[in-house]
This record gives structure tokens, C-alpha cells and sequence, in this order.
């Protein structure tokens, strides 16, 4: 088994590509098209904003070959920060963009009730498990880290496809989704020691069902 980790510009790929190799998986950082095709998997990391990543995979013909591998051909998927974010219809961060439009909602900006927190989201936080299938398996209200100025407002007619919350200042924060084989996290699990190698194993595990 191969997974692909897609490299666009966006962000340190290569602890991702770490954490995946702690787990002995065979793990490639690429954006090679036809190594995409030949993955069994496909990883999509980011940090940054989201006009520039979808800019990005746009100039590299990466964004197309996703619709067709993900949507088509229904290829494991693993969003993580970014890749959570660019799953939405539009993200509002320094205007409107489209994004993939594979789970119905937008990317707002974070403004917490409480004015003592600020923004960027940043830090280890609790978050609340409301499915604990897939890649949330075995892992009861974990702490992960974070670190996001904006979130995943899901629309109400999809809110099944999210399986876990962080609560800040008040406002519940999109923390996990899934929908058929697309699973993304707002957090970094490669940075999250053992809950994050835990949610990277389950998905290996969905992976080779």
C-alpha cells in the first residue's frame, strides 16, 4: 500500500511524511500526477491562507486530478488544516473563494464570545467525540493541537459528516469531518503525539478495508 502526500507549496509535508513513516507505512511527498493516480491514498496538508493553497493546486493541475481520484474514483482521502478547510463551497479569508464544494458550508473567521482568547486558535485543546468510527476509533475525547485563524461552518443539511468539535470562547469549532471516503482534521495530528499516530493508524486501517 502507497499514500501520497500531496506537496503544493503549503506547509512542512515532511513531518507528515515523519509520522507516517513512525507508523511503517510506505509514504511518498509528490505532486506528480501519475503518482497520484498510482497511490492508494491520498494526503492533503496545508497551512496558510486558502486562496494561495487553492491557487496552488490549481497552477498544478493537482486540483482536477483530486475531483476525479476523490469524488470519481472514490480514493481514501486525509485533509489536514487546510485540506479540512478546502473541502467547503467558499472560504471568506481576504475575500471569496471557492473551494472543492465536497461538504456543503463555508470558512469563516474564528471570533470566540470570551475576548481573553485570541485569534489564531493556537495550542492543545479538548475535543468533543460525536462519532467514533473510522479514523476517531478508540480515541475518547482527545486532545489534539491546533493552530487556525478560521473554521468550517458545515452547513445544517450536513451535519452528520462532522464526527467530533473543539469548543472555543463559546463557539463549537469544527474539529473532524467525514463524508463516504473523505476524512480531514482541523488540528495537526503530526504534531499531536500519540492521539495524533492514533487517528493516522485508523485511517491506514480504513485505507486497506
Amino acid at each position: 500500500m502507497l499514500l501520497s502526500i500531496i506537496e503544493y507549496g503549503m506547509g512542512n509535508v515532511r513531518s507528515v511524511y515523519n509520522a507516517f513513516q513512525l507508523l511503517g507505512q510506505q509514504v511518498e511527498i509528490t505532486n506528480d500526477p501519475i503518482s497520484i493516480k498510482k497511490s492508494d491514498a491520498i494526503i492533503l496538508p496545508g497551512v496558510g491562507a486558502f486562496s494561495d493553497g487553492i491557487e496552488n493546486l490549481k497552477k498544478t493541475g493537482i486540483y482536477n486530478i483530486l475531483q476525479h481520484e476523490v469524488l470519481i474514483n472514490k480514493k481514501p482521502y486525509l485533509g489536514i488544516c487546510l485540506g479540512l478547510e478546502f473541502l467547503a463551497e467558499k472560504s471568506y479569508e481576504g475575500g471569496t473563494h471557492n473551494g472543492f464544494g465536497w461538504i456543503k458550508g463555508n470558512v469563516i473567521k474564528i471570533e470566540p464570545n470570551d475576548p481573553k482568547l485570541k485569534v489564531p486558535h493556537m495550542g492543545w485543546d479538548d475535543t468533543t467525540v460525536k462519532n467514533d468510527q473510522s479514523i476517531l476509533k478508540e480515541l475518547k475525547d482527545p486532545s489534539f493541537y491546533f493552530l487556525h485563524s478560521y473554521h468550517f461552518q458545515v452547513a445544517e443539511s450536513e451535519k452528520d459528516c462532522v464526527t467530533s468539535t473543539c469548543d472555543y470562547g463559546g463557539i463549537p469549532l469544527v474539529a473532524t469531518v467525514q463524508k463516504e471516503n473523505i476524512h480531514a482534521v482541523q488540528f495537526h495530528p503530526e504534531k499531536s503525539q500519540e492521539n495524533g499516530l492514533m487517528l493516522l493508524k485508523n485511517f491506514l486501517d480504513f485505507v486497506r478495508k
